[in-house]
């Protein structure tokens, strides 16, 4: 089965390279140049991932970005430019899975495409019961779904990986180099803010008080852990 990636840029020069390359690597690989062009396409199929600039001709990719994770829990990798940090951070903010800034090697996206292909179809048949009971949450690992006293979570792919390694280990304190290895799957070379942003993100949808958390919390200096009832109720 055929990986189908959506390249949405404007500069047709760009695109036509990258597709070129992405091809020799059996990804069947269509494109769209603007925002309007891109959501008609998006409507009408599916594709694994989204590769998405910010700069396009009828309006500012992240609000695309943002459209699109209304909808779908598509991968989507944002193309940034080097020096705009207020846009990698917004990237995330708006449900980017990941950011790669230009110029960038072809190689370092294409592992980074990889590792999030990879964590989105990783299967575990050692689970027989796939819905999974713990605490107030009930997670189905396999559909990638949440629900938290019986109302359903809307997380993106990233977030919801990043969820279930805090929840699966309790008490055990996660680094930011340690979660983006895990969840990211590759080195990571970028800004460690990453995880910070998916881990707010993540504390706004599930905590009441993300000011005063209950089930994520901080280690200072350190990282960041899952803390259970019973651990809260001996705290308490």
């Amino acid at each position: 089965m055929e990986t189908r990636i959506i390249v949405i840029n404007r500069d047709r020069s760009f695109v036509k390279g990258l597709k070129y390359s992405l091809e020799q690597d059996d990804y069947q690989v269509e494109a769209a140049f603007s925002i309007k062009e891109a959501i008609e396409k998006v409507k009408k199929r599916d594709y694994e991932l989204v590769i998405l600039d910010i700069l396009l001709p009828d309006g500012n990719g992240l609000s695309l970005c943002q459209t699109i994770r209304k909808h779908s829990h598509v991968p989507i990798i944002v193309l940034t430019e080097k020096k705009e940090d207020i846009s990698k951070i917004l990237a995330l903010e708006y449900g980017a899975d990941d950011y790669v800034t230009k110029p960038f090697n072809i190689l370092e996206l294409k592992a980074r495409i990889k590792a999030i292909l990879r964590r989105v179809n990783m299967i575990t048949p050692q689970i027989d019961n796939q819905i999974v009971k713990i605490d107030d949450f009930v997670i189905n690992p396999l559909g990638r779904k949440l629900t938290l006293n019986g109302e359903s979570i809307n997380l993106t792919g990233k977030e919801f990986d990043l969820f279930y390694i805090l929840i699966s280990n309790p008490g055990k304190v996660f680094t930011r180099e340690e979660l983006l290895e895990t969840v990211w799957g590759y080195e990571y070379f970028g800004d460690l803010r990453t995880v910070d942003v998916h881990i707010r993100r993540l504390r706004e949808k599930i905590e009441k008080d993300s000011g005063n958390t209950q089930y994520i919390h901080t280690k200072w200096g350190v990282g960041y852990y899952f803390r259970n009832k019973r651990e809260r109720a001996t705290s308490d």
